[in-house]
This record gives C-alpha cells, structure tokens and sequence, in this order.
C-alpha cells in the first residue's frame, strides 16, 4: 500500500473562475465545483439551460400577474354582490363591508392563503433571480448574453399583457398592499 505517490490529476484540469470578463468555455465552473465545465458540449447545454430558465422565469412572472389579476377580480365581483345586498338590507353598506372585507373602506387585502399563494410566486421569482445574478457574476461572456437574449424572448412571449401587472384594478384599487 503506497499511499504517498498518489496524485489528484487523476480528477482532470482544474476549474477556471475568473472575476473578469471572460469567454471561458472549458473548465470554468459556476456557482459550485461541481458545475464544472468539461467539454464545449457541456457549455453549450448550460447555455440552453439558463436560456430555458429565463424564459420560464419571465412566464412565471406573467403566471403571478394573472394571478394578482384575477384575485382582485374575485374580489371586484364579490364587493358588487355586497353593494348589491347593502341596498335591500336594513345594515346598509358599511355594516356590509365592515362583516365582508374587515375593515369599513373596503380596502383589498388578500386571504392568508392568497398571500401564501402570492408569496411563493414571489419567493421563486427571488430566487431564480438571484441565482442568475450570481451567474452574471462569473463575468462570463456567453452566460450573460444568453441572459440578455433569454430575458428579451422571455418577456416577448409572455409580457403580452398590457395592464399593469396586478397593481391595479379598474377601480382604481391597488392590489395586495
């Protein structure tokens, strides 16, 4: 048993980071060692992965919009329903309210369970943002492009929608405070 001629080369080439601007393909590692780079073929699928994971990120933001969207909605139909019963009750419409949405200007405040909802949807925006920022952060000319393109083609397939993105009913009311 020789165990001092032993030798780490056996692993392969080591991993190339670099805090500046680079054009890495081979050996560079990201985020973790292991998220290594070992072949051209292997950059080029990390490239369509982050191209696939901005596009997808851009949906899901258009996926939480929808979302804020149609909670005030809900929440537009049923204070109609309320105004609508104040009228031929005897409570009036501010007993109504006070009883329907808690407080007495009928504010939107969304349920513990949409708030939940909505914080999810938040929480895995974060976090996929996050995570591509620290890639940006290799200075690697390749993934940061491919962020820019992803995030272009992202938002031009799922940024369509024109309103404002759940911040505002036709009301006026402003979603979700």
């Amino acid at each position: 048993m020789d165990m001092g001629s032993s030798s780490s080369s056996s692993s392969g080439a080591s991993c190339k980071i670099s805090m500046l601007w680079n054009w890495t393909t081979v050996d560079a590692c990201f985020i973790s060692k292991q998220w290594h780079i070992r072949t051209v073929g292997a950059y080029v699928g990390t490239l369509i992965a982050i191209f696939a994971w901005v596009v997808v990120l851009e949906a899901f933001r258009r996926l939480s919009r929808e979302y804020d969207r149609r909670i005030i909605m809900e929440w537009n139909s049923s204070r109609t329903d309320v105004e609508a019963a104040a009228h031929d009750s005897v409570k009036g419409l501010k007993g109504l309210s006070i009883m329907r949405f808690g407080n007495s200007n009928g504010e939107f405040r969304p349920t513990r369970t949409q708030q939940l909802v909505r914080s999810i949807f938040h929480t895995v925006q974060f976090g996929a943002g996050y995570m591509l920022m620290l890639l940006a952060m290799y200075y690697n000319g390749g993934i940061i492009f491919v962020i820019f393109v992803a995030t272009f083609v992202g938002y031009f397939i799922s940024g369509r929608d024109m309103s404002g993105g759940g911040s505002q009913s036709e009301g006026g009311k402003e979603c979700c405070g």
